[in-house]
Protein backbone atom coordinates (compact mmCIF):
# COMPACT_ATOMS: atom_id res chain seq x y z
CA UNK A 1 0.00 0.00 0.00
CA UNK A 2 1.41 3.37 -1.02
CA UNK A 3 1.79 5.96 1.71
CA UNK A 4 -0.10 9.24 1.38
CA UNK A 5 1.97 12.24 0.34
CA UNK A 6 1.77 15.78 1.74
CA UNK A 7 2.07 18.17 -1.20
CA UNK A 8 2.35 21.93 -0.66
CA UNK A 9 0.15 23.39 -3.40
CA UNK A 10 0.19 27.15 -2.68
CA UNK A 11 2.19 29.45 -0.40
CA UNK A 12 1.23 33.05 0.38
CA UNK A 13 3.17 35.42 2.63
CA UNK A 14 1.51 38.02 4.83
CA UNK A 15 2.79 41.02 6.78
CA UNK A 16 1.14 40.09 10.08
CA UNK A 17 1.02 37.21 12.55
CA UNK A 18 -1.70 34.64 11.84
CA UNK A 19 -3.14 32.66 14.74
CA UNK A 20 -5.94 30.72 13.03
CA UNK A 21 -7.25 29.69 9.62
CA UNK A 22 -10.65 28.27 8.67
CA UNK A 23 -12.21 27.11 5.40
CA UNK A 24 -15.49 28.83 4.66
CA UNK A 25 -18.07 26.00 4.42
CA UNK A 26 -19.21 24.95 0.94
CA UNK A 27 -16.78 27.27 -0.85
CA UNK A 28 -13.22 27.70 -2.10
CA UNK A 29 -12.67 30.53 0.38
CA UNK A 30 -10.73 30.77 3.63
CA UNK A 31 -10.48 33.20 6.50
CA UNK A 32 -7.26 33.97 8.36
CA UNK A 33 -7.20 35.68 11.75
CA UNK A 34 -4.35 37.36 13.53
CA UNK A 35 -2.55 40.45 14.72
CA UNK A 36 -0.95 43.36 12.86
CA UNK A 37 2.38 44.94 13.84
CA UNK A 38 0.35 47.75 15.49
CA UNK A 39 -1.49 45.26 17.70
CA UNK A 40 -4.77 45.47 15.78
CA UNK A 41 -6.90 42.48 14.92
CA UNK A 42 -6.82 41.26 11.33
CA UNK A 43 -9.46 39.23 9.51
CA UNK A 44 -8.90 38.50 5.84
CA UNK A 45 -11.11 36.54 3.48
CA UNK A 46 -9.24 34.70 0.73
CA UNK A 47 -10.38 32.94 -2.39
CA UNK A 48 -8.46 30.02 -3.86
CA UNK A 49 -8.08 29.56 -7.60
CA UNK A 50 -6.13 26.79 -9.33
CA UNK A 51 -2.68 27.98 -8.27
CA UNK A 52 -3.07 31.00 -5.98
CA UNK A 53 -5.11 32.61 -3.21
CA UNK A 54 -6.31 36.19 -3.48
CA UNK A 55 -7.46 38.55 -0.74
CA UNK A 56 -11.04 39.65 -1.38
CA UNK A 57 -11.69 41.41 1.94
CA UNK A 58 -9.51 42.74 4.77
CA UNK A 59 -10.97 44.02 8.04
CA UNK A 60 -9.25 45.49 11.09
CA UNK A 61 -10.45 45.35 14.70
CA UNK A 62 -9.30 46.92 17.96
CA UNK A 63 -8.04 43.67 19.52
CA UNK A 64 -5.91 40.92 17.99
CA UNK A 65 -7.91 37.88 16.86
CA UNK A 66 -6.90 34.58 18.48
CA UNK A 67 -9.31 31.88 17.30
CA UNK A 68 -12.44 31.30 15.21
CA UNK A 69 -15.06 28.78 14.14
CA UNK A 70 -18.01 28.35 11.78
CA UNK A 71 -19.40 25.43 13.80
CA UNK A 72 -22.28 27.30 15.42
CA UNK A 73 -23.43 28.78 12.12
CA UNK A 74 -25.85 27.52 9.54
CA UNK A 75 -24.26 26.06 6.42
CA UNK A 76 -25.83 28.77 4.26
CA UNK A 77 -25.27 31.78 6.53
CA UNK A 78 -21.58 30.90 7.16
CA UNK A 79 -21.20 33.29 10.05
CA UNK A 80 -17.78 33.34 11.68
CA UNK A 81 -17.46 33.42 15.47
CA UNK A 82 -14.10 34.57 16.83
CA UNK A 83 -12.41 35.34 20.12
CA UNK A 84 -9.86 38.10 20.65
CA UNK A 85 -7.09 39.23 23.00
CA UNK A 86 -9.50 41.64 24.69
CA UNK A 87 -11.67 38.79 25.96
CA UNK A 88 -14.45 39.41 23.44
CA UNK A 89 -16.53 36.88 21.51
CA UNK A 90 -17.93 38.23 18.26
CA UNK A 91 -19.93 36.82 15.34
CA UNK A 92 -19.69 38.41 11.89
CA UNK A 93 -21.43 37.94 8.58
CA UNK A 94 -18.67 37.59 5.99
CA UNK A 95 -20.53 39.91 3.60
CA UNK A 96 -20.13 42.72 6.18
CA UNK A 97 -17.38 41.61 8.57
CA UNK A 98 -16.74 45.16 9.83
CA UNK A 99 -20.08 45.15 11.73
CA UNK A 100 -20.42 42.25 14.21
CA UNK A 101 -23.94 40.88 14.52
CA UNK A 102 -23.18 39.53 18.01
CA UNK A 103 -20.64 40.75 20.55
CA UNK A 104 -20.13 39.91 24.20
CA UNK A 105 -17.39 40.30 26.78
CA UNK A 106 -16.67 36.60 27.23
CA UNK A 107 -13.56 36.52 29.43
CA UNK A 108 -11.44 38.84 31.55
CA UNK A 109 -8.43 38.34 29.32
CA UNK A 110 -7.58 36.48 26.09
CA UNK A 111 -10.12 34.11 24.54
CA UNK A 112 -7.72 31.26 23.84
CA UNK A 113 -10.13 28.88 22.13
CA UNK A 114 -13.62 28.69 20.65
CA UNK A 115 -15.61 25.76 19.30
CA UNK A 116 -19.20 25.11 18.36
CA UNK A 117 -21.70 22.39 17.68
CA UNK A 118 -25.19 22.23 16.26
CA UNK A 119 -24.32 24.42 13.29
CA UNK A 120 -23.40 23.41 9.72
CA UNK A 121 -26.04 20.65 10.04
CA UNK A 122 -23.61 18.73 12.28
CA UNK A 123 -25.08 17.60 15.58
CA UNK A 124 -28.46 17.97 17.23
CA UNK A 125 -29.69 20.76 19.46
CA UNK A 126 -29.04 24.49 19.56
CA UNK A 127 -26.12 25.98 17.66
CA UNK A 128 -24.02 26.82 20.70
CA UNK A 129 -20.49 28.10 21.21
CA UNK A 130 -17.96 27.23 23.89
CA UNK A 131 -15.02 29.46 24.82
CA UNK A 132 -11.98 28.96 27.03
CA UNK A 133 -10.00 31.87 28.41
CA UNK A 134 -6.77 32.79 30.13
CA UNK A 135 -8.94 33.52 33.20
CA UNK A 136 -9.33 29.71 33.59
CA UNK A 137 -13.08 29.90 32.85
CA UNK A 138 -15.04 27.84 30.29
CA UNK A 139 -18.26 29.43 29.03
CA UNK A 140 -21.05 28.12 26.82
CA UNK A 141 -22.98 30.66 24.72
CA UNK A 142 -26.25 30.63 22.86
CA UNK A 143 -26.04 33.51 20.32
CA UNK A 144 -29.81 33.95 20.56
CA UNK A 145 -29.36 35.08 24.19
CA UNK A 146 -27.40 38.32 24.76
CA UNK A 147 -24.84 39.17 27.42
CA UNK A 148 -24.69 36.06 29.62
CA UNK A 149 -23.36 32.52 29.06
CA UNK A 150 -25.90 29.72 29.35
CA UNK A 151 -23.30 27.68 31.24
CA UNK A 152 -20.40 29.06 33.27
CA UNK A 153 -17.74 26.56 34.40
CA UNK A 154 -15.53 28.14 37.04
CA UNK A 155 -12.13 26.91 38.24
CA UNK A 156 -11.71 25.35 41.63
CA UNK A 157 -10.60 27.68 44.40
CA UNK A 158 -6.84 27.72 44.85
CA UNK A 159 -3.70 29.76 44.57
CA UNK A 160 -3.10 28.80 40.92
CA UNK A 161 -5.82 29.05 38.34
CA UNK A 162 -4.56 27.47 35.13
CA UNK A 163 -5.17 29.05 31.73
CA UNK A 164 -7.72 27.22 29.62
CA UNK A 165 -5.87 26.74 26.33
CA UNK A 166 -8.30 24.62 24.34
CA UNK A 167 -11.95 23.54 24.23
CA UNK A 168 -13.93 21.05 22.14
CA UNK A 169 -17.67 20.43 21.81
CA UNK A 170 -19.21 17.04 21.06
CA UNK A 171 -21.66 14.27 22.01
CA UNK A 172 -24.43 16.17 20.18
CA UNK A 173 -26.29 13.06 19.05
CA UNK A 174 -29.65 14.17 20.53
CA UNK A 175 -31.21 17.59 21.05
CA UNK A 176 -30.49 17.36 24.80
CA UNK A 177 -27.04 15.75 24.98
CA UNK A 178 -23.89 17.85 24.82
CA UNK A 179 -20.39 17.49 26.27
CA UNK A 180 -17.49 19.91 26.51
CA UNK A 181 -13.81 18.97 26.82
CA UNK A 182 -11.35 21.56 28.14
CA UNK A 183 -7.56 21.45 28.37
CA UNK A 184 -5.42 23.61 30.66
CA UNK A 185 -1.84 24.82 30.88
CA UNK A 186 -1.11 22.60 33.91
CA UNK A 187 -1.97 19.40 31.97
CA UNK A 188 -5.54 19.00 33.25
CA UNK A 189 -8.20 17.66 30.88
CA UNK A 190 -11.81 17.84 32.02
CA UNK A 191 -14.91 16.45 30.36
CA UNK A 192 -18.18 18.20 31.26
CA UNK A 193 -21.67 16.79 30.71
CA UNK A 194 -23.86 19.83 30.06
CA UNK A 195 -27.12 17.91 30.22
CA UNK A 196 -26.49 16.76 33.79
CA UNK A 197 -24.21 19.66 34.84
CA UNK A 198 -21.37 17.51 36.07
CA UNK A 199 -17.77 16.56 35.42
CA UNK A 200 -17.85 13.16 33.73
CA UNK A 201 -14.11 12.51 33.78
CA UNK A 202 -10.81 14.24 34.34
CA UNK A 203 -7.13 13.46 34.12
CA UNK A 204 -3.74 15.15 34.03
CA UNK A 205 -1.23 14.53 31.23
CA UNK A 206 1.63 16.42 32.95
CA UNK A 207 2.19 18.93 30.18
CA UNK A 208 0.13 21.89 28.98
CA UNK A 209 -2.73 20.81 26.71
CA UNK A 210 -2.47 22.69 23.41
CA UNK A 211 -5.34 21.14 21.46
CA UNK A 212 -8.33 18.84 21.95
CA UNK A 213 -10.73 17.39 19.39
CA UNK A 214 -13.48 14.77 19.36
CA UNK A 215 -13.26 12.46 16.35
CA UNK A 216 -16.87 13.42 15.54
CA UNK A 217 -19.30 15.80 17.20
CA UNK A 218 -22.64 14.38 16.05
CA UNK A 219 -22.34 10.89 17.55
CA UNK A 220 -22.21 9.48 21.04
CA UNK A 221 -18.68 10.22 22.23
CA UNK A 222 -16.11 7.83 20.76
CA UNK A 223 -12.54 9.19 20.86
CA UNK A 224 -10.83 12.34 22.10
CA UNK A 225 -7.35 13.37 20.93
CA UNK A 226 -5.18 15.67 23.05
CA UNK A 227 -1.84 17.26 22.13
CA UNK A 228 0.67 18.78 24.55
CA UNK A 229 3.68 21.01 25.07
CA UNK A 230 5.70 17.91 25.90
CA UNK A 231 5.53 16.46 22.35
CA UNK A 232 2.87 13.91 23.31
CA UNK A 233 -0.33 12.85 21.57
CA UNK A 234 -2.94 11.15 23.79
CA UNK A 235 -5.91 9.27 22.32
CA UNK A 236 -8.69 8.48 24.81
CA UNK A 237 -11.33 5.84 24.05
CA UNK A 238 -14.37 7.53 25.61
CA UNK A 239 -16.45 4.34 25.54
CA UNK A 240 -14.00 1.97 27.22
CA UNK A 241 -12.63 1.82 30.77
CA UNK A 242 -9.77 -0.31 32.08
CA UNK A 243 -9.94 -2.46 35.22
CA UNK A 244 -9.05 0.59 37.37
CA UNK A 245 -12.05 2.55 36.06
CA UNK A 246 -9.84 4.79 33.95
CA UNK A 247 -10.51 5.57 30.31
CA UNK A 248 -8.46 3.39 28.02
CA UNK A 249 -5.88 5.46 26.17
CA UNK A 250 -2.81 5.25 23.99
CA UNK A 251 -0.10 7.88 23.66
CA UNK A 252 3.07 8.55 21.71
CA UNK A 253 5.62 11.29 21.13
CA UNK A 254 5.54 13.30 17.93
CA UNK A 255 7.39 16.13 16.15
CA UNK A 256 10.16 16.17 18.81
CA UNK A 257 8.56 19.44 19.90
CA UNK A 258 5.31 20.98 21.07
CA UNK A 259 2.28 19.49 19.26
CA UNK A 260 0.26 22.62 18.65
CA UNK A 261 -2.83 21.38 16.86
CA UNK A 262 -4.89 18.29 15.98
CA UNK A 263 -7.52 18.16 13.23
CA UNK A 264 -9.50 15.08 12.18
CA UNK A 265 -10.15 14.44 8.52
CA UNK A 266 -13.87 15.29 8.10
CA UNK A 267 -14.42 12.32 5.77
CA UNK A 268 -12.68 9.73 8.04
CA UNK A 269 -12.74 10.13 11.83
CA UNK A 270 -9.85 7.67 12.34
CA UNK A 271 -7.36 9.84 10.41
CA UNK A 272 -6.03 13.16 11.67
CA UNK A 273 -3.13 15.55 11.29
CA UNK A 274 -0.98 17.17 13.96
CA UNK A 275 1.24 20.24 13.68
CA UNK A 276 4.57 20.71 15.40
CA UNK A 277 6.72 23.40 16.91
CA UNK A 278 9.50 22.28 14.58
CA UNK A 279 7.42 23.15 11.50
CA UNK A 280 6.36 19.59 10.74
CA UNK A 281 3.06 17.91 9.87
CA UNK A 282 2.29 14.35 10.96
CA UNK A 283 -0.58 12.32 9.49
CA UNK A 284 -1.98 9.63 11.81
CA UNK A 285 -4.36 6.70 11.72
CA UNK A 286 -6.01 5.00 14.69
CA UNK A 287 -6.63 1.27 14.50
CA UNK A 288 -9.16 -0.25 16.87
CA UNK A 289 -8.31 -3.44 18.75
CA UNK A 290 -9.98 -6.69 17.73
CA UNK A 291 -11.96 -6.40 20.99
CA UNK A 292 -12.43 -3.19 22.93
CA UNK A 293 -13.39 -5.20 26.04
CA UNK A 294 -11.60 -8.41 27.00
CA UNK A 295 -12.19 -10.89 29.81
CA UNK A 296 -9.36 -11.28 32.29
CA UNK A 297 -8.19 -14.55 33.84
CA UNK A 298 -10.16 -13.89 37.02
CA UNK A 299 -13.39 -13.30 35.08
CA UNK A 300 -13.28 -9.52 35.11
CA UNK A 301 -13.44 -7.17 32.15
CA UNK A 302 -10.55 -5.11 30.84
CA UNK A 303 -10.54 -2.35 28.23
CA UNK A 304 -8.10 -2.78 25.37
CA UNK A 305 -6.38 0.20 23.71
CA UNK A 306 -6.00 0.61 19.97
CA UNK A 307 -2.81 1.47 18.13
CA UNK A 308 -1.47 4.60 16.46
CA UNK A 309 0.22 4.59 13.07
CA UNK A 310 2.07 7.57 11.67
CA UNK A 311 1.20 7.47 7.97
CA UNK A 312 3.48 10.33 6.93
CA UNK A 313 5.67 13.04 8.44
CA UNK A 314 7.03 16.10 6.70
CA UNK A 315 8.75 19.35 7.67
CA UNK A 316 6.74 22.01 5.86
CA UNK A 317 7.86 25.24 7.54
CA UNK A 318 10.94 26.66 9.24
CA UNK A 319 8.76 27.89 12.13
CA UNK A 320 6.07 26.39 14.40
CA UNK A 321 2.76 25.60 12.67
CA UNK A 322 0.09 27.30 14.76
CA UNK A 323 -3.16 26.23 13.09
CA UNK A 324 -4.58 23.80 10.54
CA UNK A 325 -7.98 23.25 8.96
CA UNK A 326 -9.33 20.63 6.55
CA UNK A 327 -11.79 21.44 3.81
CA UNK A 328 -15.04 19.59 4.46
CA UNK A 329 -15.86 19.74 0.73
CA UNK A 330 -12.75 18.21 -0.85
CA UNK A 331 -11.08 15.25 0.83
CA UNK A 332 -7.39 15.80 1.48
CA UNK A 333 -7.39 19.58 0.96
CA UNK A 334 -6.05 21.54 3.92
CA UNK A 335 -4.62 24.89 4.95
CA UNK A 336 -2.22 25.86 7.72
CA UNK A 337 -0.46 28.91 9.14
CA UNK A 338 2.92 29.23 10.81
CA UNK A 339 4.91 31.82 12.73
CA UNK A 340 6.84 32.70 9.55
CA UNK A 341 3.68 34.65 8.51
CA UNK A 342 2.93 32.24 5.69
CA UNK A 343 -0.31 30.53 4.72
CA UNK A 344 0.11 27.22 2.92
CA UNK A 345 -2.47 25.16 1.04
CA UNK A 346 -1.76 21.45 1.17
CA UNK A 347 -3.08 18.43 -0.72
CA UNK A 348 -2.81 15.01 0.91
CA UNK A 349 -2.83 12.29 -1.74
CA UNK A 350 -3.80 8.59 -1.71
CA UNK A 351 -6.27 8.90 1.19
CA UNK A 352 -8.81 6.86 -0.77
CA UNK A 353 -6.55 3.79 -0.64
CA UNK A 354 -6.17 3.71 3.16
Amino acid sequence: MEKPQLVIHIEKNFNYNMFDVKWVPSSARLVVMGCSAQGKGKLEILEMSSDEVNIINSTEYESSLKCGTFRASGALSRQLAFGDFGGNLKIVDLTKPEKPIYSVSAHKNIVNAVDGVGGLNVGEGAAELVTGGSDSIVNVWDPRLPDEPVVNILPQDGTHRPDCWTVAAGNAFTSQDRCIAAGFDNGDIKLFDLRNSQVLWETNVRNGVCSLEFDRRDIEMNKLVATTLGAYIHVFDLRTFDDHKRLVSVHTTAHNSTVWCVKHLPQDRDIWITTGGNGSLNLWRYRYPAQRIKKTANGGLKGMPGTLECLQSQVSSTQPITSFDWSSDKKGLGAFTSIDQTLRIIVVTKLQTL
